[in-house]
C-alpha cells in the first residue's frame, strides 16, 4: 500500500475533547476503509499565515497512514464537508 500524509487545521474554538473526536473521526475512516495509520502528530494550536474564514489560529494536527486510493479519496471528502476543519491536504510521499 502507498504511503500518505495528511495535515489539517482544525478550528481553535474547539475544546480539546472536540478536537481529539475530530482526530479519531479521521483515524476510523483510514481504518475502516482498510488503511493503516502510522502515526499522528498534534502540532496544537499555532498563527496561520493568514486569516482562513475570518480565524487567525488554528489547531495543526499531521496523520501518516497507508492505503489505497479509494481510502484517500474518501478522506479527502470527508475533509471537504467537516465544518470544523479549516483547510487539508492530502500527499503521497515518494511521489
Amino acid at each position: 500500500m502507498p504511503d500518505y500524509e495528511t495535515m489539517y487545521i482544525v478550528r481553535p474554538q474547539l475544546e480539546e475533547e472536540a478536537v481529539e473526536a475530530v482526530v479519531e473521526k479521521f483515524k476510523k475512516i483510514v481504518e475502516e476503509k482498510g488503511g493503516t495509520v502510522v502515526n499522528v502528530d498534534r502540532w496544537g494550536k499555532r498563527r496561520l499565515a493568514y486569516p482562513i474564514d475570518k480565524e487567525r489560529e488554528g489547531y495543526y494536527v499531521v496523520m501518516a497512514f497507508q492505503a489505497e486510493s479509494p481510502v484517500v479519496n474518501e478522506l479527502d471528502r470527508v475533509f471537504k464537508i467537516t465544518g470544523d476543519v479549516l483547510r487539508h491536504i492530502v500527499v503521497r510521499k515518494g511521489a
